[in-house]
């Protein structure tokens, strides 16, 4: 199979900036959203040597993509972003594929239950019954990630936590796209330069996720949690998106609570910039370092220290 002509960065940035931002508001119907989300990403290409099946965990379907070279213990339970009210395992096919070949794991894409029709904890419980019942089928906490973007990351980490305060035994590592972390925005700085996030979608997303909880309440702030005794961390943000304090202030705490972390900003990227992985040779590179990075960790790689 032939590669696919690549983008170029310019270009992918301003098409995101003109087809996905605009849609991203606070006044569209969450509808028309998703299937807008639906319809732009149907054409990224998908990473050769991956089977794309279907299942269920949790009682949830997910997407199964298998790696032709892989290893079959290794798995990784990804967490699609779109803000907690938008995104499926088809909008995130290509970047799961991309992963999936990296990583030498199988990767299972969650269908979690999406506000505002199912607001907090629907989709951390999903996450939480997917993760053990990935357990009860034979997968082994040290060879199993737990991965996500920008609000996938939020739920990432929101169940790490909950695993380790005693609902389960923890995963082998953590990785985190554009992880969306505070729902407050107190660290968002003015609306510029960021090619998909507005800050006005993303508090109505934090209303619509919270039906009502004060987004900075405890049960939805992560950052504020003790994050000591979680699994080691690869992070990737974005230079350009509002996010980055997000990534930094997750890295600095994580750090200090004594968590191995390999945060990585991608100079000249947007939020969630690996989504085009396939169509952008910066997008799949980051996606491939984010994969080789996960895999060495299921693979037990002690030359790993952060």
């Amino acid at each position: 199979m032939s590669p696919s002509p690549q983008v170029p960065v310019r270009v992918m940035r301003a098409g995101v900036r003109a087809l996905v931002r605009p849609v991203l508001g606070p006044r569209l119907p969450v509808g028309l959203q998703r299937r807008w989300l639906a319809a732009v990403t149907r054409p990224t290409p998908l990473a050769d040597g991956v089977a794309v099946g279907t299942g269920r965990l949790g009682r949830r379907p997910a997407e199964v993509l298998t790696p032709a070279s892989g290893d079959p213990g290794s798995a990784v339970l990804y967490l699609h972003g779109g803000g907690f009210t938008t995104g499926s395992p088809a909008t995130h096919r290509a970047l799961a594929t991309h992963l999936a070949a990296a990583s030498g794991a199988t990767v299972h894409v969650l269908d979690y239950r999406l506000a505002p029709e199912h607001p907090f904890p629907a989709a951390l419980d999903d996450v939480l019954a997917a993760y053990r019942e990935l357990m009860d089928r034979g997968a082994t906490p040290g060879r199993t990630a737990v991965a996500g973007d920008s609000a996938g990351g939020w739920l990432a980490l929101a169940a790490a936590l909950r695993l380790r305060d005693g609902a389960g035994p923890l995963p082998a590592a953590l990785g985190l796209i554009s992880p969306w972390l505070d729902l407050t925005g107190s660290t968002w700085p003015d609306d510029r330069g960021d090619a998909m996030l507005r800050p006005a979608w993303l508090r109505r997303c934090a209303r619509e996720f919270g039906d009502g909880t004060d987004p900075g309440a405890a049960e939805l702030s992560p950052l504020d949690a003790d994050l000591s005794g979680l699994p080691p961390i690869t992070m990737h943000v974005g230079s350009e998106e509002i996010l980055l304090e997000d990534a930094v202030r997750l890295a600095h705490l994580a750090r200090a609570a004594g968590v191995p972390v390999d945060l990585r900003r991608l100079d000249g990227l947007w939020h969630v910039a690996h989504a085009s992985a396939g169509l952008v040779t910066a997008s799949t590179a980051a996606v491939n370092a984010l994969g080789a990075a996960l895999g060495a960790r299921l693979a037990g790689d002690s030359s790993l220290t952060g």
